[in-house]
């Protein structure tokens, strides 16, 4: 196989407080060594260029915890090794995931001096009690301020993440909520249920939300709403104006590679040995102590493979092509498509001659997906 698209993904695993419905690698620590995790950074970096080569990357991804804490002269380093390298240009996406109630905005100049092009937002909701039922730490106005903020001093790309289906919302707050994103004039929205996850404290106390008729209507009046905004749902939870796609998660969603840096990390690289994953240590403490820098890797079996790039590939409306399966799975599609997806054909939920869900079979992603597993 030729070599994919190459992403890389970094992550910063401190908060300041971690949220009820959040099972992502984050942790509560005050004033952690930020200028000995940039370091480690870059010795992840240079671990893996020397182990998996060096290819452009088409974006990087920090996310979190959240990174918006991270001082941005810690990563001064990683910037110049990637440039020095020539692994990014001007042209780069480059994100970075915020949260309103702790983003510094002089951090914000920092970050755009540094060549982050890209913000993600996690507002979640402009309404204070479904913030407060969420437990974050900002408010509607805080998180307005920062969106205006960044705009000024030049980030033209903007994410911002909104929740439905959350305690307490009823379909007129989630109606506030979208046009608050038409106010501020917002290009790519990501838009989700709230969803209760292992290993989070809502798991452990469960809050009451909405009843399913509800939650039908708050997805009806949204879809319609964003609609009319002009962004389009080219993603499962994903809403964007023409171009304004997040690159880095296509390439997730088409099975490109991605090298994956920092605590927890996870990375998916194609090598001549064939795909495999690759994963580093989890705790921030045990990972700064770490004397090998070289990340876990997990090989891919054919079986696996080719399921995998569909649970990925299917998530976005258009699919994934044939030709595109087959260059990042080595698999045949149509014997595979045989084999492990004919009561799909049969029910109708794909599209022929592509991995693509029908209008039908978008309703019923879950069980094209159950199919796969």
């Amino acid at each position: 196989m030729n070599s994919l698209p190459r992403s890389l993904y970094i992550h910063i695993p401190w908060c300041i407080e971690k949220c009820p419905y959040c099972d992502f690698n984050s942790h509560e620590q005050a004033n952690p060594d930020y200028a000995a995790y940039g370091r480690a950074l870059l010795h992840d970096l240079n671990a893996d260029l020397e182990r998996y080569g060096s290819i452009p990357f088409v974006s990087m991804f920090f996310g979190g915890g959240t990174p918006s804490l991270f001082p941005p002269q810690h990563l001064e380093p990683l910037f110049q090794r990637l440039r020095d390298l020539d692994l990014i240009s001007d042209h780069t996406e480059i994100t970075l995931e915020a949260n309103p109630g702790t983003l510094d905005l002089s951090h914000l100049s920092g970050y755009r001096e540094l060549g982050i092009n890209r913000l993600s937002i996690g507002v979640q909701s402009f309404n204070e009690y479904v913030l407060k039922a969420l437990g974050r730490i900002h408010d509607g106005h805080q998180a307005v301020k920062i969106i205006e903020h960044a705009k000024v001093i030049g980030f033209n790309r903007l994410n911002v993440d909104l929740m439905h289906g959350t305690p307490g919302q009823t379909p007129l707050i989630a109606r506030e909520d979208l046009n608050m994103v038409r106010d501020l004039e917002i290009d790519h929205l990501s838009w989700y249920q709230l969803t209760i996850e292992s290993n989070t404290a809502f798991y452990s106390k469960p809050p009451n939300l909405p009843k399913e008729e509800i939650l039908d209507i708050t997805e009806a009046i949204g879809e319609e709403l964003i609609d009319s905004m002009g962004l389009k749902h080219y993603e499962v939870s994903a809403f964007a104006k023409p171009g304004e796609e997040a690159r880095h998660n296509i390439n997730y969603w088409e099975f490109g590679d991605y090298l994956g840096i920092g605590a927890g990390s996870h990375g998916k690289i194609t090598t001549a040995r064939g795909a495999i994953r690759t994963q580093r240590t989890r705790q921030p403490s045990n990972y700064l102590a770490r004397s090998d820098f070289h990340a876990t890797e997990h090989p891919l079996s054919d079986g696996y493979l080719g399921a995998e790039c569909l649970m990925n590939g299917l998530r976005l409306k258009s699919g994934i092509s044939y030709a595109c399966f087959q260059e990042r799975t080595g698999l045949d599609p149509v014997q595979f498509r045989a084999a492990h997806l004919t009561e799909a054909d049969r029910l109708h939920l794909l599209k022929p001659r592509r991995f693509q869900a029908s209008e039908l079979g978008w309703r019923y992603l879950n069980r094209i997906l159950e199919m796969l597993i």
